[in-house]
């Protein structure tokens, strides 16, 4: 029994020694955690120096692109296609034949015109005589003067006839010649509706086809008031000042490319449409190659530079609550959310700062919104100095 006792005084003395053991040996290990913690060194961080620079942006407007002419073939008479002479997209000079109406029933009327010409130039020649050999005998006192004056009235008749009838002969050789529909200008053929048997009429909602002309091309945008207000300095100088002053803008096609040739704004209207709050503006782009079609769209991309601007990339920033911020770097090398306000316009890449930073700050351009939080302590790293060797990298990888 004695020796039952010794044994366990035995056992918990070496339990508690071990478990002594292990609470040193925790607190030593919680210790040595809390010394690496607290030594870990700060990340490195690529930062930036805000300064004032220039800031290029562009102004982006959808567009409608129109050919400088875009007319409408109708038919001025009346009648059944009976030959299509072009074919969609063909390009066309002025004056080249486009369709061909029946002809038959004017033609009838060109030949009864003439022969009612005919006609009256007989009558004409009968009275005539007529009246020169009334006017001998009423030199010889054979005849009254009222004889005369009645065949010399039949000659005014006779001649008032034939110029009718001369009159109707031009009218029905001008509805002939309608029969045959020409182009008014140099162009492309539009849409073709109708074809051969169908019948052509001036009182058709629908044209025979459009004419094109390419050779330049006008793009529709609209500017609003505001946009107007700005471009004429409140109102202090002139439209047309400010519309010649403009920079050459671009054309983004629907396919997201540059049209290669710049445009150069032309028109502004002069009355701004009230149920859009916005004023019709046209500018002029060259298209010898045919290229732009009329009725495509596009994009208008007006060019804005601006002077003495912030200009901070946009991976700087993050939003949150539909706020944008960035991560101020102070003297200490610790981030501080700060609040920004930018510019709607940008190029895709950097945002024109309002408000919020001047020159001078440091801010963070890398890990934001990932590796930097609020309040930590960061090693700046000078950006521009960290793209040159990356830039040289990959220049002898493109090699």
């Amino acid at each position: 029994m004695l020796k039952e006792k010794i044994m366990n005084v035995r056992m918990l003395n070496g339990a508690a020694v071990i478990a002594v053991g292990l609470t040193m040996n925790m607190a030593v290990t919680s210790c040595g955690g809390d010394a690496q913690q607290q030594q870990a060194p700060a990340p490195e961080i690529a930062t930036m120096t805000v300064a004032l620079g220039n800031a290029e942006n562009e102004s982006v407007y959808p567009a409608l692109i129109k050919g400088k002419t875009d007319i409408d073939i109708r038919p001025q008479v009346t009648g059944f296609i009976t030959k299509v002479h072009v074919d969609e997209g063909q390009r066309v000079r002025k004056g080249q034949t486009l369709f061909t109406l029946d002809q038959v029933q004017y033609q009838a009327a060109v030949d009864n015109a003439a022969a009612a010409v005919n006609s009256a130039q007989t009558r004409l020649k009968t009275a005539q005589m007529t009246a020169d050999t009334k006017r001998q005998l009423l030199d010889k006192n054979i005849i009254s003067a009222y004889e005369y004056q009645l065949a010399d009235n039949d000659v005014q008749t006779a001649r008032a006839a034939l110029a009718q009838a001369q009159s109707s002969l031009v009218n029905a050789r001008k509805n002939l010649a309608y029969t045959v529909v020409t182009a008014p200008s140099d162009g492309v053929v539009g849409t073709i509706p109708n074809r051969e048997g169908s019948l052509a009429s001036p009182s058709s909602a629908q044209p025979l086809t459009t004419i094109s002309d390419n050779s330049k091309v006008y793009a529709y945008f609209s500017l609003t008031e505001k946009d107007l207000l700005e471009m004429t300095n409140g109102g202090t100088r002139p439209l047309a000042t400010a519309i010649d002053s403009m920079p050459a803008v671009k054309l983004r096609l629907a396919d997201g490319n540059i049209y290669p040739i710049e445009g150069k704004v032309a028109t502004v209207s002069g009355v701004i449409d009230t149920s859009t709050g916005a004023a019709s503006v046209r500018a002029l782009f060259d298209n010898a190659s045919g290229m732009l079609r009329s009725g495509s769209t596009g994009s208008i991309l007006v060019p804005v530079n601006q002077e003495n601007a912030i200009l901070i990339p946009q991976k700087a920033t993050y939003e949150l609550q539909d706020r944008r911020f960035v991560y101020v770097v102070n003297d200490s090398n610790k981030v501080a959310a700060t609040p920004i306000t930018v510019q709607s316009l940008s190029d895709g890449k950097n945002f024109v700062v309002t408000s919020g930073l001047k020159p001078g700050d440091r801010i963070a351009v890398e890990g934001v919104g990932t590796k930097v939080k609020d309040g930590m302590v960061i090693s700046p790293v000078d950006a521009a100095a960290q793209a040159q060797p990356e830039a040289a990298a990959q220049q002898q990888q493109a090699q």
